[in-house]
Order: C-alpha cells, then sequence, then structure tokens
C-alpha cells in the first residue's frame, strides 16, 4: 500500500484534513506522517519533510500532498535532502478533497499512478455540482465525468435507496467494495445521464450527482464481474447502510 505525507503549514490544519479523510476509510488505512510547522509555528521545512518520506520507505509509493506554492517548493527540496529510494510524487491536486480520494483510493489497493490521478481531479465531484447550481455557469456534459469500463460482462439496474444516494461515504464504501474483485466495474447515472464513472474514483462517483432516488446502472467486466455487480447492488439495495431497515 502506498503511504501518504502530508504538508501544511499548520499542524492543526493538517492534522484535521487527514482525521477527515480517515473517516471515510473501512479497513486497513494506508500510512500517513505530517510534516507541518517550522519552528514550532507556521510555514514548511524541508528536513522534516524528507524526514517523513524516509519513514515511509517501506511504502509501495509516497504521496506528497500539499496546502499552499510554498510547501511544494519545500517538498522539492526534501526529495534531494531523503536518504530513502521509495518511489515518491508531489501531488498537484487539493488539499482536503485530495486527502480524502486519496486516501480511500490507497485503501482499495491503488498503486502510486492511480492514487496521484485520483487526487489530482479530486475537484472534479465539487466543480460539476458548482456548476449545475449556478446560473450563469454551463452544466458539465455527461462525458465530462472520469471514463468507466468499456464494454460490460455483467450489468443491473438500481435505485438508491437512502436519502442523500452516493454522497462521501457510499462512495467510499463502493470503491472499497470492488477493490476486493479482478473486475473493471463503472456505475452509471440513468436518471441525469451522467457517467459511467470508475467505481474505483471516489471523485468519480460523487460527480455523477446521484442523490436519492436516482437509478444507476452497475456495469463490469473481467473475472469477476458478475460478484463485483452483485455486491454493489447489494450496497445499494440496503441503503448503505444508512436505512432504518434493510428492504424486505
Amino acid at each position: 500500500m502506498i503511504g501518504f505525507v502530508i504538508v501544511s503549514h499548520s499542524e492543526a490544519l493538517a492534522q484535521a484534513a487527514v482525521d477527515l479523510g480517515m473517516q471515510m476509510i473501512h479497513g486497513e488505512a494506508p500510512a500517513v506522517r505530517i510534516a507541518s510547522g517550522a519552528d514550532g509555528g507556521f510555514g514548511t521545512d524541508a528536513a522534516a519533510i524528507a524526514d517523513a518520506i524516509d519513514a515511509l520507505a517501506d511504502a509501495d509509493g509516497v504521496l506528497i500532498i500539499t496546502d499552499l506554492g510554498s510547501a511544494v517548493l519545500s517538498s522539492e527540496l526534501a526529495l534531494d535532502l531523503r536518504t530513502s529510494t521509495v518511489a515518491v510524487r508531489i501531488s498537484d491536486g487539493p488539499f482536503v478533497e485530495g486527502i480524502t480520494a486519496g486516501l480511500v483510493r490507497a485503501a482499495a489497493g491503488g498503486g502510486l499512478d492511480d492514487v496521484a490521478n485520483e487526487v489530482s481531479t479530486a475537484l472534479a465531484a465539487k466543480q460539476a455540482h458548482a456548476a449545475a447550481a449556478s446560473a450563469d455557469a454551463p452544466m458539465p456534459a455527461a462525458s465530462d465525468a472520469p471514463a468507466g469500463a468499456v464494454g460490460s460482462d455483467a450489468s443491473v439496474e438500481a435505485v438508491l435507496r437512502n436519502p442523500m444516494g452516493l454522497h462521501s461515504r457510499p462512495a467510499a464504501l463502493v470503491v472499497k467494495a470492488v477493490g476486493a474483485f479482478d473486475a473493471n466495474v463503472s456505475i452509471a447515472n440513468l436518471t441525469t445521464g451522467a457517467g459511467p464513472a470508475s467505481a474505483l474514483s471516489m471523485i468519480g462517483l460523487l460527480a455523477l450527482g446521484a442523490g436519492g432516488g436516482a437509478t444507476v446502472r452497475i456495469s463490469a467486466s473481467g473475472p469477476d464481474a458478475a460478484a463485483a455487480v452483485e455486491t454493489v447492488r447489494r450496497l445499494v439495495d440496503d441503503g448503505f447502510g444508512e436505512l432504518d431497515q434493510a428492504p424486505a
């Protein structure tokens, strides 16, 4: 599993963002190190960042997520100061959304490239919903959603029974569930025409804008396609555990 180094000018900010992201993790969590503050105040310290990277030397890779631009400069310097040879990427993604999306994708078994891409696009869901809510902003086309599976060996339609539909917690549950299967799983919002989105992308699922009552299509291809589709369907039918009682 890959690890994360969170670089922030404020330790309190970094810890709060990590704590929020960890609320979406079900099962084993990725290793996280926080490198924040300088001389007990606000700022960043390249040496502290290098130490944080080296502390994750046994990880499958390390993704650095930063808050402000100067944190990127400190992170770049840290790459020259570290002693480990673990693969490291510095993300250009947003801080809060990126941490949450990255942790969820890493916990589902995503590699460094997978997680880095998820973090980089972590504003997609917010941008789509903000545009839809703004009278003077263009609506995003359905094809703007992250690409899902091409072709399908198994597919089913289901209605989101929980009041808020595919919000952050259910999306994280879907990512964790499909990560256990050898299958390419996607979900489309048939009510609005959005998608399909990869079921391994929390941000892609949120960008579908699938609220309670929406009809979704769950599709998959690959050796475990049928089992993966059935597992997600059961999550949907159970309301992702957010109903007073399971469906009859």
